[in-house]
């Protein structure tokens, strides 16, 4: 049997370590992550709070856990619903064809004009920053990219034998994308979900920072990096811990979406 990429099982490892920190972070942490004690501040590591305390008093370990579990919320829903639009617009405009398909991908250009920082300081210029916005701004940028992907993978199984034999059977465009077309596409569209999850990761901390993204008192590790960059002389490490756990998010993200690249397309496996 042909082992597993090793980029497959650090990514795998990395990415189940944070999902399980995420799914404990909804039922314990060890301590209330928005409690504060400001007779408490800038604790150091010890018994009672592992990771310390920061500049309110509020545990560090605690609001880590929980801005984890923030991150892989808005990471699943945005990806979900971006990839959810962005797929039905690939293989409708793939099934197509004609002016709908150009003109669907004409929409997904336009639409990478529009960064998800632009679109969020957009939204909460209008409806003010949240977590719902933040959500809809990341899912705007998945649709292009899923619906690119959708179309060009659909593009290529139109053409092989059992669609055109369903096609001869008298089988229309709506049953045949259905049934034969959407099944054969789900490798590619899976990779990209994974690649993407990174990607909203990375926005959902960048928009946080800013301000534009998850309020106070939920915990994010982009708004802990913009609250603790004040404080690098004095405290530094209440920057590095959000910083290590964002990087190795996105670091874990993007091993296994390449190492499922890897599996799923022969012609891109490296040599193991």
């Amino acid at each position: 049997m042909t082992p597993l990429p090793l980029n497959l099982r650090i990514g795998a490892g990395l990415v189940g370590a944070m999902v399980l920190i995420a799914a404990l972070s909804l039922v314990w942490t060890p301590h209330d992550q928005a409690l504060l004690d400001v007779t408490n501040k800038f604790a150091p590591p010890g018994a009672a709070h592992w990771l310390g305390t920061d500049q309110l008093g509020r545990d560090v370990l605690s609001r880590l856990m929980a801005a984890a579990g923030t991150s892989m919320s808005v990471a699943l829903v945005s990806v979900l619903l971006g990839g959810g639009i962005g797929v039905i617009l690939g293989v409708t405009a793939s099934a197509v064809g004609g002016w709908v398909e150009d003109l669907v991908m004409r929409l997904s250009d336009l639409s990478f004009a529009f960064p998800a920082l632009l679109f969020a300081i957009m939204l909460a210029a209008v409806f003010g920053p949240s977590l719902t916005n933040t959500i809809i701004a990341i899912a705007f940028i998945n649709i292009p990219v899923f619906a690119r992907v959708a179309r060009g993978a659909a593009n290529q199984v139109w053409p092989r034998e059992f669609v055109l034999a369903g096609q001869a059977a008298g089988a229309g465009r709506a049953a045949l994308t259905l049934h034969h077309v959407l099944p054969n596409i789900t490798a590619p569209i899976i990779v990209q979900a994974t690649i993407e999850f990174a990607v909203a990761i990375l926005a959902e901390a960048a928009l946080s920072y800013l301000g534009l993204g998850v309020q106070p008192p939920a915990a994010s590790w982009g708004r802990m990096l913009s609250e603790s960059q004040t404080l690098l002389y004095l405290a530094p490490q209440l920057a590095i811990y959000p910083g290590v756990c964002i990087i190795l998010a996105v670091l874990g993200f993007g091993l296994l979406g390449d190492g499922l690249r890897d599996v799923t397309d022969p012609r891109l496996r490296r040599e193991r």
